[in-house]
């Protein structure tokens, strides 16, 4: 069984609704979702005058393939009204679904690269993440979430809402 933590986020549109139907899906779709943080708002990274961001980490376990699961959430994003562009600027979303860890893989093709090559240096992700894998340890830079929280340097705030939707 393959353990994936995965980044839900998004700030147009109920966001709210729009994770409970993404983790739906992924239950249908993918495997069990065994857990969800609390969900999180921060402002938008890298983007000016855009609303404020959401974000929840869940964690998965599934029998697919990790090329298998790429496919699968970009549908997923689709079906949920992501329309995706060619372009290199960070754009408000309806939804991202983002692939953190895939077990402790290191992977880097063309199409992917996990872990995710940015999640150290976003709080927006290492809150959520710390809330429910504190101790999981990133393969590459072999230090604990928690430690890589508190070593981040994002300065932005990020605000617990509430629990798991």
């Amino acid at each position: 069984m393959n353990e994936v933590y995965l980044c839900l986020g998004g700030n147009l549109g109920n966001c709210l609704t729009t994770f409970s139907k993404v983790c739906a899906l992924i239950k249908q779709e993918i495997g069990k979702v065994t857990e969800q943080s609390s969900l999180y708002q921060s402002q938008a990274w890298g983007m000016e005058n855009a609303p404020d961001f959401l974000n929840q980490v869940i964690k998965v376990e599934t029998k697919i393939s990790v090329e298998a699961l790429l496919i699968i959430l970009l549908e997923i994003e689709k079906k949920l009204g992501r329309e995706r562009t060619e372009t290199t600027t960070y754009q408000s979303r309806l939804i991202d679904v983002d692939i953190l860890f895939f077990n402790k893989k290191i992977i880097k093709t063309k199409t992917l690269e996990i872990p995710h090559p940015r999640l150290h240096l976003r709080k927006f992700v290492l809150e959520p993440l710390n809330e429910i894998a504190p101790n999981f340890i990133h393969p590459i830079l072999n230090k604990s979430i928690s430690e890589l929280l508190e070593l981040c340097p994002d300065t932005g705030q990020v605000k617990k809402l509430s629990h798991a939707v």
